[in-house]
């Protein structure tokens, strides 16, 4: 009975997801709370429940709040706009070098973790450029994905931090492991980058026949930040901004403070350096505060959903009957077989829906076979990550179609298998090393 209850809260918690008719938080509160309640777990269990599963989250809730707070605030500054800018005009009218310098500025823009920003910073900036040439926009959004995937294994982009929340591992511990792939697959996107750029200039001179000299010669063309966003800059700052942004880096690899202590500190000297005064430092907070409470929110109510499916015992129920039933074989190889297909998992499951829904179980099938949590998380991390931006259940997604007007279904054919190849050649690098 408590295996059908389980399956029961979890299905439904992964459809109300899916769905996404709500703010993730909701399902991942009242449903759980619900399945205990059918399980007849009382008030006071519930509350012991709670209180563990909120233990567990809460210095990742506080790293995600000040960690996308304080990227937002050296966005602000215009620390990243410069390079950025820089190396769209050095590419003027090479296709290959645009091809790469996309890649590289994808990546570059997704440093604060977060899709929206990058497709923000990137696609005004890029289109024009694109259109002028007569590169196809989709390659423009595949490669983009590709950088921003790569990029979203950062300890504050989600994944990870969903992850942490269901393992209980420290997310900066889970990073570290991965900084390897991230290495490959940044070699490995721009070499790939260069190949579509030579395919794509073959194409443009197979179709525009002696119109070589469509290229871009002014810099009028390219995305000029608004008046508000030129206040906001610290040009004169920039040296100093760079040098912040470093130091939190090299903190947060070599773990000499709490990843949370780590932005908090670099929070606080940001403001300072940019902002001084009261009224201004509020200002920024309150910019980017939707943004950090959001997922600091999501962290939290997805640390009550664990402590309830932990606490009442469903996860382990599951996990025995599913056991029971599975070839013996595929038991303990579960997660192999789930991050192989992770990707195009991403067209069904949205980014909760796999951490919090799929992973739990996984997690607890094949614990019983000796299998560690973070072979599992990397394992089905590495197989799916690259793909968070083809899914139809991405709000920066929809964001990047509506910014560069492009159509979900021609970039899902367009990028799928590109994105998918990607995907298994960096999860054979993780094999390889012996990460799962």
């Amino acid at each position: 009975m408590l295996t059908l209850i389980g399956l029961l809260t979890i299905c439904s918690l992964v459809v109300l997801l899916l769905i996404g008719r709500m703010s993730p938080v909701l399902p991942l509160i009242v449903v759980p709370l619900l399945g205990a309640l059918a399980a007849g777990f009382g008030p006071e269990a519930i509350s012991g429940f709670f209180t563990d599963g909120i233990g567990r989250v809460t210095a990742i809730a506080t790293m995600f709040v000040f960690a996308i707070t304080f990227f937002g605030v050296l966005q602000d500054t215009g620390l990243f706009r410069p390079l950025i800018g820089g190396m769209v005009r050095l590419t003027r009218g090479n296709v290959i070098a645009v091809t790469v310098a996309t890649a590289i500025i994808g990546m570059l823009a997704h440093l604060d973790g977060a899709g929206a920003t990058t497709f923000l910073l990137t696609i005004p900036a890029l289109l024009p450029l694109y259109k002028q040439l007569r590169m196809s926009p989709y390659l423009m959004l595949l490669l983009l994905a590709l950088g921003a995937g790569i990029f979203n294994m950062l300890p504050w982009a989600g994944p990870l931090g969903r992850a942490s929340a269901v393992t209980g591992i420290e997310v900066t511990e889970l990073w570290r492991p991965l900084i390897a792939i991230q290495g490959v697959g940044v070699v490995l996107l721009i070499a790939l980058a260069a190949l579509l750029g030579w395919r794509e200039q073959r194409r443009i001179a197979a179709g525009k026949a002696g119109d070589e000299g469509v290229l871009v010669e002014t810099a009028s063309d390219l995305h000029e930040p608004s008046a508000e966003e030129r206040e906001l800059e610290r040009p004169r700052l920039l040296w100093a901004n760079a040098a912040l942004f470093l130091a939190v880096l090299v903190s947060l690899f070599s773990g000499v403070l709490p990843a949370g202590y780590i932005f908090m500190i670099g929070l606080c000297l940001a403001l300072l350096i940019n902002y001084p005064g009261g009224k201004a430092q509020m200002q920024r907070i309150s910019a980017h505060a939707p943004a950090a409470l959001s997922m600091g929110m999501i962290i939290l109510a997805a640390g009550s959903m664990l402590g309830i499916f932990t606490g009442t015992g469903m996860l382990t129920s599951i996990a025995k009957d599913l056991a029971g039933v599975l070839p013996a074989p595929l038991v303990g190889q579960m997660h192999i077989v789930l991050g192989l297909f992770g990707l195009p998992m991403e067209l069904m499951l949205s980014t909760d829906a796999y951490y919090f829904g799929l992973l739990p179980v996984t997690l607890e099938v094949v614990g019983g076979q000796g299998v560690e949590p973070a072979s599992v998380v990397y394992a089905l991390t590495i197989g799916n990550i690259i793909g968070t931006f083809i899914s139809p259940f991405s709000p920066a997604l929809w964001l990047a179609l509506g910014l560069a007007g492009l159509d979900l279904g021609r970039h899902i054919r367009y990028s799928l298998w590109w994105m998918w190849g990607f995907s298994l050649v960096l999860f054979g690098a993780a094999w390889a090393l012996g990460l799962f």
